[in-house]
């Protein structure tokens, strides 16, 4: 399960939250002299009032006047956190932690400042410092809970999360974090017992989402849709959609999965994995045709990405009779990407399957050669060679790549079948017979690789994020 926070209770809101209730707190301690005080009392009133420009400039005179005092040095940088200048705040609150190592709440605003600037090891580090110096405070063990959701470390999120809920007991905010943090640890059977007690968990998004995520592993597909169904019900958000799709992807109830998929693609026309998630339902229903211009518009938008030049291959060389317009947005990426051997392999495909120009298969052979240089052991690279020779009335030189092709992939029917041909244009009659009872006990392996193929994507689709 990928991790989604509760709504309102994100890393972000818990730091912020953090910042709130701790500036007043951390502003306290008295400086050195009468004179001082009443400008640092001066600085906060203008803070007070909303005047941060002139609470900067006398805080900043303060600290260049009087360095090392820790009211300063933590005001000053709190003032630069409220202003998003998180780079200029952190050597302030780096000295302000200095000066008072005892003090949570110094390290707390550190930590939050670390995470801002994407520093998350040392945004740990700092909440950690904070939780032993003050293991009661509930708002200190939330955002290290979720900061350790963030590093992948669940179990130990779950027991910062029973910390926080130890000051707040029955916190259904927290309850519902600590069920994330079980069952992402693989505590599902704690995580539903949490959830079963849960007030109004049948009114909570997140907890139907994790509830569907719950049955999903246990078995209980039926259920599971049911609660990513009430999860969209409740919250129609561009992740609870995507869970509720995906659902239907697991288990290969397609028309319901292109019905959410085009849907939630018109709702959320920025969001790839929607489309990409369309596409893949349309794709494992045998609508490869519409398939095709959902990975091309994929692929045109992000033309370096292998995985929907793949995804576009599969389709075009899978589309029989229709048109093909889309399809070239896959050559294009081929002859980008000659290392490619797959998406060259496909690219050739499909200009063979078309019409039999000299130019369409002089730049067929030279994706083919492309493709053998980069993996000589791809077995629909050597097919596709044979092919493409014997379109050419090539019979004889294409025994070789067929016979490479079946012996990379012992199961290849249609490589049997060509290399059938291929014999018996030889006058190998023989051989061709053998070949051919070799086609008819893999028959059914083409679309066996087709349900692999699509096992697969939709596996990859399960832990794809935006």
């Amino acid at each position: 399960m990928h991790w989604r926070w509760n709504s309102g209770r994100s890393v972000l809101g818990c730091l912020f939250l953090a910042l709130q209730m701790l500036h007043a707190q951390s502003t306290q301690g008295r400086v050195a002299s009468s004179a001082m005080e009443r400008e640092f009392q001066a600085a906060m009133a203008a803070e007070d009032k909303g005047e941060l420009d002139r609470a900067e400039i006398l805080l900043g005179e303060l600290h260049s006047k009087h360095p090392g005092i820790f009211a300063v040095d933590e005001s000053l940088g709190l003032l630069y956190v409220a202003r998003e200048q998180f780079a200029k705040a952190l050597p302030l609150l780096e000295a302000a932690v200095r000066e008072q190592p005892s003090s949570d709440v110094a390290h707390v605003n550190l930590g939050a400042a670390y995470y801002k600037l994407h520093r998350n090891p040392e945004a740990l580090r700092e909440f950690e410092r904070a939780a032993k110096l003050n293991p009661g405070s509930a708002t200190t063990q939330q955002a290290l809970g979720q900061l350790w959701m963030e590093a992948q470390q669940p179990q130990r999120a779950a027991e910062a999360f029973a910390a926080a809920l130890d000051q707040k007991p029955g916190d259904p905010d927290l309850l519902l974090n600590q069920a994330m943090a079980l069952e992402a640890a693989g505590e599902s059977s704690q995580a539903a017992a949490i959830l079963g007690s849960l007030p109004r968990a049948n009114e909570s998004a997140a907890a139907q989402s994790l509830l569907g995520e719950i049955d999903e592993k246990a078995g209980a597909y039926q259920q599971a849709a049911q609660h990513f169904t009430r999860a969209v019900e409740l919250d129609p958000s561009e992740a609870n959609v995507w869970s509720l799709g995906v659902e239907f992807l697991r288990h290969w109830t397609f028309d319901a999965a292109i019905r959410e998929f085009e849907a939630a693609a018109a709702k959320f026309p920025d969001s790839a994995r929607m489309r990409l998630g369309l596409g893949a339902a349309y794709f494992g229903n045998g609508s490869y045709a519409k398939a095709v211009p959902v990975f091309a518009g994929l692929l045109e938008g992000d033309p370096a990405n292998s995985l929907y030049a793949e995804l576009l291959g599969l389709s075009c060389t899978a589309v029989m009779q229709e048109a093909k317009p889309r399809c070239s947005t896959l050559l294009s990426y081929a002859q980008a990407h000659p290392g490619d051997a797959r998406a060259s392999t496909y690219a050739a495909a499909a200009l063979v399957d078309g019409a039999a120009t000299e130019d369409r298969m002089a730049l067929a052979r030279k994706l083919l050669e492309s493709a053998l240089a980069a993996d000589p052991k791809l077995a629909e690279a050597q097919f596709e060679m044979g092919m493409l020779k014997q379109n050419q009335a090539d019979w004889a030189g294409s025994i070789a790549n067929l016979e490479a092709a079946v012996a990379l992939k012992p199961d290849y029917a249609q490589a049997h079948y060509r290399l059938a041909l291929a014999y018996w244009r030889s006058g190998r009659k023989q051989e061709g017979q053998a070949e051919m009872e070799l086609q008819k006990k893999y028959a059914r392996q083409q679309q066996h690789d087709l349900d692999q193929r699509l096992r697969q994507i939709t596996t990859f689709l399960v832990d794809v994020r935006n």
